[in-house]
């Protein structure tokens, strides 16, 4: 399999950075919701099965740097949502938000943002630091990552080298990917001696590292489901455990308000106006998306979208296309809504 590297794109910061003022103030105020899962220093994301899961560190650095340099502010949801409805505002502001939060949330991500001074949003999946939930694709990841050979069903699949990893990781990937997922990583664990639980410590965030971020003033933690489900597939009271169920763990672990919710899996098929009613009733002031768009002055809605940034992401050229409105153009054009 050929490498995925995405080739970097060299512009000159300090002219893409005046470019951008300009082309804010033509446009007025924009509000641009940045979303990503996790996170690996530039010198290991190349060789990682799984890694348009991840964002370079080094090109958030890089972005992080850009984004003050053209004069955008970086917000919490809390301080978006309000600049939005603000009409006399015309500052263009972006959110950056993590989803599910693994160990590189608080080892190597929050950090980063804390050099940086600007604050990040964590969207926690309540199931992870309980240990509830299998984290299968971690598992699998890591341990085809970890070896140079796995076992799959008594047969044996080579993965000696960073393509014949990515292939066989994307490979049962997909094959997997549903309810039985954790039956699959159940079995290929028995089969490779794969410790589960040291291999989900070893990445999950856990309540006592989420303890210490609660008391950060430069983080803001919302709530995104106990287990990860599909919510749209559930029945009301499913979906409302879900939604209610994680809330309540946030608040009774980390004595916050939990006041935001993010969707897994948020596109349109995925969640719609009943799971929003359900999230009004479970008490949160608003519910992201993965519906690309941004946020312009006036009236917010209850349900706004997030632009997903993934390892693909190398270069600035990306971001300001997103913070431009390309990508949701983009999406409408392909269907992919």
């Amino acid at each position: 399999m050929p490498d995925r590297m995405i080739p970097k794109i060299s512009v000159p910061g300090g002219m893409l950075a005046t470019t951008a003022r300009w082309m804010d103030a033509l446009r007025g105020q924009r509000g641009c919701f940045f979303t990503f899962h996790r996170a690996a220093p530039s010198s290991l994301w190349p060789s990682l099965p799984n890694r348009d899961f991840y964002i370079d560190l080094g090109f958030l650095d890089t972005l992080l740097g850009h984004l003050a340099a053209s004069g955008r502010r970086v917000v919490t949801v809390e301080e978006g949502l309000a600049l939005a409805a603000d009409p006399a505002s015309r500052e263009t502001f972006v959110n950056f938000s993590i989803d599910d939060c693994y160990r590189d949330t608080f080892e190597e991500v929050v950090p980063l943002f804390r050099r940086h001074g600007v604050p990040i949003t964590l969207f926690v999946t309540t199931g992870i630091p309980d240990g509830t939930l299998p984290l299968w694709w971690i598992g699998l990841e890591d341990t085809i990552f970890t070896r140079d050979f796995v076992l799959v069903d008594g047969e044996r699949h080579e993965t000696d080298t960073t393509e014949r990893k990515i292939a066989t990781y994307l490979s049962l990937q997909a094959r997997w990917d549903g309810p039985g997922a954790p039956d699959h990583y159940a079995r290929f664990a028995a089969d490779n001696g794969v410790d589960t639980e040291a291999v989900h410590w070893k990445h999950a965030i856990t309540w006592d590292m989420l303890s210490q971020l609660a008391t950060d003033p430069l983080v803001e933690i919302g709530s995104h489901t106990v287990s990860h489900p599909r919510v749209s597939t559930l029945s009301d009271e499913e979906a409302s455990r879900e939604l209610a169920g994680s809330r309540s763990r946030l608040r009774e672990k980390l004595g916050l308000p939990v006041k935001h919710f993010a969707f897994p899996y948020g596109r349109r098929k995925d969640c719609g106006p009943r799971d929003f009613e359900i999230a009004r009733q479970a008490g949160y002031g608003s519910v992201a998306t993965t519906t690309k768009g941004l946020l312009k002055s006036g009236p917010t809605p209850y349900a706004y979208p997030r632009i997903t940034l993934n390892g693909a992401h190398q270069n600035l050229v990306v971001p300001e296309l997103h913070l431009a409105g390309a990508s949701a153009v983009a999406a409408r054009m392909l269907g992919r809504v």
